[in-house]
């Protein structure tokens, strides 16, 4: 038999009912045969986790055709793309307070089933102006398995524990942007840039399915939100106005927004700079995509053995600074590329310490409003990475100033708003001392 659940401490919200999410019983206390249905909610809301990703960056190598298949410009090609990130930023805080009161799971398969049927209709378009009206509601219905998917397990575990699931759906969200370039690359060796869609449909009706039979309601009645937008707005301006959750949402994020401009600025880097073939691109990719899963994993393990996540979200920021500070020194004095690979490498790895330890952190001080608090944190993940993209495209490409210059930057944010974070925390905080698990 299981201890009961601590007293919260004075100031400090109850922790949540952590049972698994058939309700059969807290995940510590189940048998050895019923592990593997845990293993199905990591992989089917690391999945949904990576919406955004499928949505933008397996659609770029196709970009460049959409002009002259759907007899448009450059610029409106472009604006589909703007339109899906726009989509994805603002379904999160929309979507994320309306899980808080109508539940998770609903408004999950909705969304789901509103991408799948959205791709289909970006695969049969006949014209820019519908594909980018499609690619806004695309975004929209992905914006679903981001922000639910945070709340999900927001509602199942605390502390520790909930640090230790994030670090696991990280390592498949974080391979999410790296390999899906590479994934659109081959598709478009068989098909043209309607095949991507098809492909996303097809993604999007696999995890229709897998929600369905994996994830069941983990909001009870009597733990939802009440009132209507004018509370639902006010669940998100508490979220906003705490100063502890800015600050370890800020610091997270603008470590992820130095990978974004990286994913961004690398083909031009790599390739115009150092001349590397596109094969020899694709494994640089690849090994910072193993970074990602090394740092996450790493992390899984550290929190199991007692690691708090506000310590390993202050070391993946000082690891973010010295891959910046090592990237800017080699792309200012030209060294070869050796050391602006290193400088990558540690740079992109932080995210599998920082993204997942900041999330919990933030989430475990507004578990009653987890919806909310997870669609603040994607709207500042997707808003950052959009700026950083563009931040890394000025002066000479090829030679990489610009990347090191958001790079360094990027990680200065990050260090200001988690020493702040630090600093406005109470010594009894929940971020500091998280939730018992029993």
């Amino acid at each position: 038999m299981s201890a009961p659940e601590p007293d919260p401490e004075p100031g400090q919200e109850p922790a949540p009912d952590r049972k698994r999410v058939s309700g059969r019983g807290r995940a510590s206390d189940r048998a050895p045969g019923q592990r593997k249905s845990l293993a199905a909610l990591v992989i089917t809301l690391g999945a949904l986790s990576a919406f955004g990703p499928l949505c933008l960056d397996m659609y770029l190598p196709a970009l460049p055709q959409l002009p002259a298949a759907l007899r448009s410009t450059e610029a409106m090609a472009q604006l589909s793309l703007t339109a899906c990130i726009v989509g994805l930023g603002v379904g999160q805080l929309v979507v994320g307070p309306l899980s808080d009161r109508l539940g998770r799971r609903w408004p999950l398969l909705v969304g789901v089933a509103v991408f799948t049927a959205t791709s289909i209709g970006c695969a049969v378009a006949t014209s820019m102006p519908v594909l980018i009206g499609l690619r806004l509601l695309q975004g929209v219905a992905g914006a679903s398995g981001i922000v639910v998917g945070r709340a999900v397990v927001a509602d199942l575990f605390a502390g520790r524990r909930a640090a230790g699931f994030f670090s696991t759906m990280t390592v498949i969200n974080g391979l999410a942007p790296i390999l899906a370039p590479l994934i659109g690359g081959q598709i478009l060796r068989w098909g043209d840039w309607r095949l991507v869609f098809w492909v996303l449909a097809g993604i999007g009706v696999a995890l229709l399915v897998a929600t369905a039979l994996v994830i069941d309601e983990t909001l009870p009645p009597r733990r939802r939100a009440t009132g209507g937008f004018g509370a639902l707005a006010r669940a998100v301006g508490t979220v906003l106005g705490d100063r502890v959750t800015m600050g370890y949402v800020l610091a997270g994020t603008a470590v992820a927004a130095a990978m974004f401009g990286y994913i961004s600025a690398s083909p031009f880097l790599l390739q115009d700079g150092f001349s590397l073939t596109p094969q020899q691109f694709s494994l640089c990719f690849a090994a910072n995509a193993v970074g990602i899963v090394v740092a996450g994993q790493t992390s899984a393990v550290a929190l199991r053995r007692g690691a708090r996540p506000l310590v390993l979200l202050t070391f993946g920021v000082v690891q973010a600074a010295a891959g910046a500070l090592l990237l800017m020194l080699a792309v200012w004095l030209r060294w070869p590329l050796g050391p602006v690979l290193i400088g990558l490498w540690v740079l992109v790895s932080a995210v599998g310490l920082t993204l997942p330890n900041a999330s919990a952190l933030a989430m475990d001080r507004h578990r009653p409003v987890a919806g909310a608090a997870s669609a603040v944190i994607g709207l500042l993940q997707f808003g950052t990475a959009g700026l950083t993209s563009q931040l890394v495209g000025f002066g000479d490409r090829g030679r990489g100033l610009a990347l090191g210059v958001v790079a360094v930057g990027c990680v200065a944010v990050a260090g200001v708003a988690l020493a702040m974070a630090r600093r406005s925390a109470p010594p009894n905080d929940v971020s500091r001392e998280p939730t018992p698990q029993t």
